[in-house]
C-alpha cells in the first residue's frame, strides 16, 4: 500500500506481526481470542488470523471464497490517514471512522466488540509508533501519579510516619434524601469556598473525573467545587428494587435529579458544569431552570448525537462490560493525553455497572435531543459557556458551534489536542481553559 497523504510513509500490512507480537502488552487485551477477520484497504484485502492474541499469519488476496469472522472496510486513503504518527481529528479512532460512516464493520462482531481494546491497538501498531498498552500495575500506578500531581495544592497535612503522604483538599461523604420520589444515599465530594460550582460526570463515569477542578488552589480560593456521584454510578448505589428492572435515564429524572440535589444541599445559584450527558443536561437546565443557576458550563455540550453503534453490545452476557464500555470510548481521548490520566479515565469506565453505560446513552443519544429547543436559551438569564475538545468526535468542534450559533449570547472555546474528557484526560491543560471562564463568572 502507497502513502497518499502527505508526510507519510507507505505502510506494508506484512509487518504486522512483526509489530504486534513482540507488544506483549497488545497480546494481553487479546488473551484467550482465535479469529480471523479480514481487512479490506479498498485496493487490497487482507486475512488476518489471530490465535490467544497473537497474529499468526498475514495472508495477502485476492482471495478464492475466503472465510472470516468479520471484515472492517475503509478506503485506502483512509486507511493512510489513520496509520499517520498522529492523526488528525475524526481519523485517529475505529470509531471515529465508523461514525463518519467511512469504516464499515460486518460479520460476526462478537470478537470484535469483545476485545475492542486489542484491535484498535493492534491496527495502531503500525503507525510510526504503535500504541503502547499498559499492564494491569501500570494502570492502578497511574492513579497513584495523578494524586501525586496534585500534591501542591492540597492542604498540607502530613500523616505521621509518612513524609510524603498529604491529605487532598477534599472531603467525602454520602448525603441521604428522597430524589424521583425515592430514598437515596448519593456520594458527594467537596473542596475550597465561594461560589458554589456542580460538576456533572459523564455517562457510565462518576465524580473522580474532576479530582483536578478539586484540587487547583487557584479555583478553591473562590469556588466550592462539588462533585457527586448520580445514583446507580461510582459510590452512590441505586435504590431499592433496583434488581427488578433496567436502568434508563431521562432528561425529566436527570434534571430533577440536578435540581433536587442542589435543593438538598441548600445552594444558592451554582455554577452548573457538566461534561457529556452533564454537557446535554446543563442545556436543558439552562434552558428550563435558568433562574437556579448562576451560569452554565457545557464540557462536550451538543444539542444532540447520531447513534453510530449498536448500544446492545454495552450489556452483553458475551462480553465483559466493563472492557466493551472502556473500548468504546478509548478513541474519544486525545492523542496527547499522557498515558497515566489515559488509562485511568479508561479504567472509570471498567469499573462501571452492568448496563448503567447503555441506560445512561438512552439521554444522551435519544431522549435528551434538545435541537429544536435549544435556540430559546436566554444567556441574560444563565450565561452559557461551551468549551469542547478537537478530537471529540461524540460531540466535535461543528457540533458545539453549532448550539454556540443558535444560542444569543453563547460563547463557545475549542480546546486544542483535546477530546471527550478534557478535565480528566489532561487535567492542567483543562485547567487553563477553565480558569478563565470561571473568572468570568466571578466578575
Amino acid at each position: 500500500m502507497t502513502g497518499d497523504i502527505p508526510g507519510t510513509e507507505p505502510i506494508v500490512i506484512s509487518t504486522l506481526m512483526q509489530r504486534a507480537n513482540r507488544d506483549s502488552q497488545i497480546a494481553r487485551w487479546g488473551r484467550g481470542l482465535s479469529t480471523r477477520f479480514l481487512l479490506d484497504l479498498g485496493i487490497e484485502a487482507y486475512l488476518i488470523d489471530i490465535v490467544d492474541g497473537q497474529v499468526r499469519a498475514v495472508s495477502a488476496g485476492p482471495f478464492v471464497m475466503p472465510s472470516w469472522d468479520f471484515a472492517l472496510r475503509a478506503p485506502a486513503q483512509e486507511w493512510q490517514a489513520f496509520w499517520q504518527a498522529k492523526p488528525l481529528p475524526g481519523h485517529h479512532d475505529l470509531f471515529a471512522m465508523i461514525k463518519r460512516r467511512v469504516l464499515k464493520a460486518e460479520g460476526n462482531l462478537q470478537p470484535f466488540m469483545a476485545h475492542l481494546i486489542f484491535f484498535k491497538a493492534l491496527l495502531a501498531s503500525l503507525r510510526p509508533e504503535g500504541m503502547q498498552v499498559p499492564t494491569v500495575a501500570s494502570v492502578a500506578t497511574a492513579a497513584m501519579i495523578a494524586t501525586a500531581a496534585v500534591a501542591d495544592s492540597n492542604d498540607g497535612r502530613q500523616l505521621i510516619g509518612a513524609p510524603d503522604a498529604r491529605f487532598e483538599p477534599v472531603t467525602g461523604r454520602y448525603l441521604n434524601c428522597t430524589l424521583l420520589g425515592q430514598s437515596h444515599r448519593v456520594y458527594i465530594e467537596e473542596s475550597g469556598q465561594g461560589i458554589p460550582l456542580l460538576c456533572l460526570h459523564t455517562a457510565g463515569a462518576d465524580s473522580r473525573q474532576y479530582r483536578a477542578v478539586q484540587n487547583d488552589a487557584q479555583i478553591l480560593e473562590h469556588f466550592r467545587v462539588i462533585a457527586f456521584d448520580l445514583p446507580w454510578h461510582g459510590k452512590s448505589s441505586p435504590p431499592a428494587g433496583w434488581q427488578l428492572g433496567d436502568y434508563q435515564l431521562s432528561s425529566r429524572n436527570y434534571m430533577d435529579l440536578v435540581l433536587g440535589l442542589s435543593q438538598a444541599l441548600g445552594l444558592d445559584r451554582p455554577v452548573v458544569m457538566g461534561c457529556s450527558i452533564g454537557g446535554r443536561i446543563v442545556l436543558h437546565l439552562a434552558l428550563d431552570h435558568p433562574q437556579h443557576f448562576r451560569a452554565a458550563i457545557g464540557l462536550q455540550a451538543g444539542a444532540h448525537v447520531d447513534p453510530y453503534y449498536d448500544l446492545a453490545w454495552l450489556h452483553d452476557r458475551n462480553t465483559h462490560g466493563g472492557e466493551v464500555c472502556a473500548g468504546v470510548v478509548s478513541g474519544l481521548i486525545g492523542p496527547d493525553a499522557a498515558d497515566e490520566h489515559r488509562w485511568e479515565t479508561l479504567w472509570h469506565y471498567m469499573q462501571g455497572g452492568p448496563g448503567v453505560f447503555k441506560g445512561d446513552l438512552h439521554f444522551y443519544k435519544f431522549d435528551g435531543d434538545i435541537r429544536d429547543r435549544v435556540a430559546a436559551i436566554d444567556t441574560r438569564l444563565c450565561p452559557l459557556y461551551l468549551l469542547s475538545g478537537e478530537y471529540d468526535y461524540s460531540c466535535t468542534p461543528q457540533d458545539t458551534h453549532a448550539v454556540a450559533a443558535s444560542v444569543a449570547g453563547a460563547k463557545a472555546t475549542i480546546m486544542s489536542g483535546l477530546g471527550h474528557f478534557p478535565m480528566s484526560e489532561d487535567p492542567q491543560k483543562f485547567l487553563l481553559y477553565l480558569r478563565p471562564v470561571l473568572d468570568q463568572i466571578r466578575a
